[in-house]
């Protein structure tokens, strides 16, 4: 019963702590009276019985134990109940004390010990599995992050810790470099439980807002970027990483390339056919 009541009410501020994501204060408050909790139980359900069962604390009385006795054994029920009667009066004749003994012998040959069947604690073996299958069935389904991730906040409910955004952005661009004076296409995903209808970027102290492609899809255009910058995607209170737009000023475009390979084949056969001249006269 410890283990099921005990694990029951753990789990379950667990789950609670789960999706409420309390405070430092509030976690703190929990921990404490969980802590406080199991204290209480561990006491009335372990040490409680020990301790009477080892006589360190009084547990029932012996009229009590009689009676509980004579319902196991009607045939000693009277006599046993008798015999405690006669002890507890205070005058202590040999007259009393012989009958006393007498009837004591009378229940030596009884023992009392069947009356104590301890297979009958069996039936309480399924409240203890209880709370053991349901965090079974949670590391089945791989749900073991409900009790994990929310233990470890509440044992350190020192610490600050921020409930996970519903959403977070995914740049779809296989790089993030151009070069200078080209324009570059920066395309977003949004993944989570959200959806959010816009998204803007911030850079350069200033923010622009994305354009919509469809549900969750969204794109931006950087004209001509000259230099490297960082810049962030946000939407509501859901902020990105610091994310970098390299911008290479030492690589010509192909389309520069390709001119001046051109010019040069038309200044070189210029010069070769002026040379040819000069040869000739």
């Amino acid at each position: 019963m410890f283990l099921c009541v005990g694990l029951l009410f753990a789990l379950f501020l667990l789950i609670i702590e789960h999706f409420l994501w309390f405070s430092s204060l509030g976690r703190t408050l929990l921990f404490w009276f969980t802590v406080s909790f199991e204290l209480v139980i561990f006491y009335g359900f372990i040490l409680s019985p020990l301790f009477k069962l080892f006589q360190v604390q009084n547990g029932i009385g012996f009229e009590t134990a009689s009676k509980i006795v004579g319902e196991h054994f009607p045939e000693v029920k009277d006599k046993l109940l008798n015999v405690l009667q006669l002890k507890q009066q205070s005058d202590h004749t040999e007259l009393l004390l012989a009958s006393i003994e007498q009837k004591s012998n009378r229940l030596k040959t009884i023992s009392f010990k069947k009356a104590v069947n301890f297979s009958e604690n069996n039936k309480y073996i399924k409240y203890a599995l209880l709370p053991i299958l349901i965090i079974f069935v949670f590391y089945g389904t791989g749900k073991q992050y409900v009790f994990t991730d929310s233990l470890k906040r509440v044992v350190n409910y020192q610490a600050s810790y921020s409930p996970p955004a519903p959403f977070d952005f995914v740049v779809n661009n296989s790089s993030l470099s151009t070069l200078e004076n080209e324009s570059f296409t920066l395309k977003v995903l949004t993944r989570g439980s959200v959806v959010p209808e816009t998204v803007k970027i911030i850079y350069n102290n200033d923010s622009f807002l994305l354009k919509s492609l469809s549900p969750g899809v969204f794109e931006y255009q950087f004209l001509q970027p000259k230099k490297t910058f960082n810049f962030k995607l946000f939407s509501g209170n859901v902020t990105s990483k610091s994310l970098q737009l390299t911008s290479d000023p030492y690589n010509f475009t192909p389309s520069l390339v390709s001119m001046t390979r051109q010019f040069g084949s038309v200044m070189l056969a210029s010069q070769s056919k002026t040379v040819a001249k000069k040869v000739l006269q």
